[in-house]
């Protein structure tokens, strides 16, 4: 039986890696990776699985609507807004407000997404920085998938999204976190569809327990 996943981008490298080690335990799942955003338009609109993984608020909403099993909520990870440059770039400062405003300014480009929850956490950012009219006219703004990807291929200099999601893709490096004051904190956790298959819950049980801290962290991620 195949277990069939709806999961959020921001755990898209922890669980590709994953997946083959569960399918070795006998728990051969297949996962559709999307921002949290849009599955929750596609459930909407009937799209079921037999597990999700979604932001804490999408879980809640789906359990207490009844999509989701009372009592299956799992927190796996938190996951906390970056910045990554082009392998082999100069690594811009940005531990402070005062220099990762600087650093926005001064950069020539930059890509966020549009659909996902750092995007939308992004976007607020640099309103509240004063700063969104000079960002925007120089940003690219990408509808959904890895704003990595744009920096990898040289299309722009700084990306910015969840940690997790900039470290899933080969030829950027990670410049960190944003500062503390000028970041979000997103807890990713799963639960089963109400009528889930038989193999859903060993499959919940098997994935909650192999998100160790260690794994979690080599993902750019923090344990729950």
């Amino acid at each position: 039986m195949t277990i069939h996943v709806l999961s959020t981008l921001g755990v898209l490298g922890v669980l590709r890696d994953l997946l083959p080690l569960a399918e070795a335990a006998g728990l051969k799942a297949e996962v559709r990776f999307d921002p949290t955003a849009r599955l929750l338009a596609a459930i909407d609109a009937g799209a079921r699985g037999d597990v999700a993984i979604l932001t804490d608020a999408g879980i809640a909403d789906l359990a207490q609507r009844g999509i989701l099993a009372a009592g299956t909520r799992r927190d796996l990870a938190r996951s906390y807004v970056g910045m990554a440059v082009r392998a082999g770039a100069p690594k811009p400062a940005i531990g402070t407000v005062a220099e990762l405003r600087a650093t926005l300014l001064a950069a020539p480009s930059i890509v966020y997404s549009a659909a996902g929850a750092s995007g939308i956490f992004f976007a607020g950012l640099i309103e509240r920085l004063g700063i969104a009219e000079a960002i925007n006219a120089k940003a690219t703004v990408i509808p959904q998938g890895f704003t990595a990807e744009r920096v990898a291929r040289g299309e722009a200099v700084l990306a910015i999204q969840q940690v997790s999601e900039l470290m899933a893709i080969e030829g950027v490096d990670i410049v960190g976190k944003l500062p503390a004051e000028a970041n979000t904190c997103a807890v990713f956790t799963s639960a089963l569809f109400e009528g889930a298959g038989e193999g859903a819950a060993p499959f919940h049980d098997w994935l909650a327990g192999a998100l160790t801290p260690d794994r979690l962290r080599a993902a750019g991620l923090d344990p729950a």
